[in-house]
């Protein structure tokens, strides 16, 4: 169940509690304990992800849940040992707000919604961490980036892949320039979906492929140049499923330019399996196949080092163990709001050059 608009704008009046809270959540951030943390909205990648990696994580815990299905709240409730008192609705920020063991938020509910999920834990007094991507337009995170300054609170993105160490290999070799800057990028991720979800709702999802499956193909590219493209030219595909796909499109391509004159060829689609990535620089090259923007089991290789293996570990269990002790230490965090907005930016210019047909200069200011 989603929270409703109205219900969100009734629930505001009861957030200045959380204000109160503030001088101790400085305190229990400053003792080096693991933070607690409240998971918002409890589908699968609440369940079958987030949950299970913070049975692992050092820094932080889940201490409560905002969901609109108790039962949910009940089982992860009994594998994390928290009080069952600590379940709540998407209309109890008044409650989140008084409960000093929540220091975060993580926000895990469909992008259309993460707006106002957002603005209203920071109005809890609590810091957020957002799954992407970050909202449906920049203009939602200009709202969000500002709700947190406000409130005096830390926001992250769920950016797990910069706490993977194959893609922070990416990162190295870009910054490093040990292959000469990467020049030439081809990437490609998908997969068939075909059966409704919220997926394929616009108001909820905000797009179709691109904003779910296309947005880690966009932050892969940024990585591999270290810089945000200038301009994109993009187009949709032909829907092969245009019964299922109304409202959102079902496969897409387009090119991002870079200031130095690099270039990546971006596809992304609800119409085959797919996930690839390669990066080519003057004296050799980055390679990711099937899985490479996964949970696990990567399929990636360079030129130098061959198929690489980091071992076993979970992705998520680094990305909120790391985005913990960042907020928790006071130091800053790789993947912040204004990282998320960078990517949102660079969707509004996809489908602004759809609608166009037009190639489209990004403004990021």
């Amino acid at each position: 169940m989603s929270p409703s608009r109205r219900s969100f704008l009734a629930s505001l009046g009861g957030l200045a509690a959380g204000y109160a809270l503030a001088p101790a959540l400085r305190a229990a951030e400053a003792s080096g304990k693991p933070l607690g943390l409240a998971l918002c909205g409890l589908g699968g990648y609440s369940n079958g992800e987030l949950s299970p990696a913070l049975l692992e994580t050092k820094n932080v815990k889940l201490v409560a849940v905002i969901t609109g299905t108790r039962e949910k709240g009940v089982k992860l409730a009994k594998l994390h040992g928290f009080d069952e008192a600590n379940i709540y609705s998407y209309e109890q920020w008044d409650k989140v707000a008084a409960n000093k063991a929540i220091d975060i938020v993580y926000v895990v509910t469909p992008p259309g919604i993460h707006a106002q999920n957002v603005v209203a834990a920071f109005g809890a007094g609590k810091h957020v961490i957002c799954e992407k991507p970050m909202a449906i337009s920049a203009a939602e995170c200009d709202t969000m980036i500002a709700a947190g300054k406000k409130a005096g609170k830390r926001l992250a993105i769920g950016y797990r892949l910069h706490f993977d160490p194959y893609h922070q290999e990416l990162v190295r070799l870009a910054k490093t320039q040990e292959f000469g800057p990467f020049m030439k990028i081809k990437t490609a991720n998908g997969y068939t979906l075909r059966r409704k979800s919220w997926r394929i709702e616009k108001k909820l999802a905000g797009g179709g492929a691109l904003t779910d499956m296309g947005i880690y193909s966009i932050h892969a590219c940024c990585m591999a140049t270290d810089a945000s493209p200038i301009a994109v030219t993009a187009k949709e595909l032909p829907k092969t499923q245009p019964d299922l796909f109304i409202e959102v499109e079902q496969a897409l391509e387009f090119r991002l330019e870079f200031a130095n004159g690099a270039v990546a060829d971006v596809w992304s689609g609800y119409d085959a399996n797919r996930a690839e990535l390669y990066a080519e620089g003057a004296k050799g090259w980055f390679k990711g196949e099937r899985p490479v923007f996964s949970y696990r089991g990567l399929n990636i290789s360079t030129s130098a080092k061959g198929k690489l293996d980091f071992g076993i570990f979970r992705q998520q269990q680094r990305h909120m163990d790391g985005v913990a002790a960042a907020f928790r230490d006071n130091q800053p965090v790789s993947c912040d709001g204004e990282l998320g907005r960078r990517d949102m930016v660079i969707i509004d210019g996809v489908y602004e050059s759809i609608r166009t047909g037009k190639r489209v200069e990004l403004k990021y200011a």
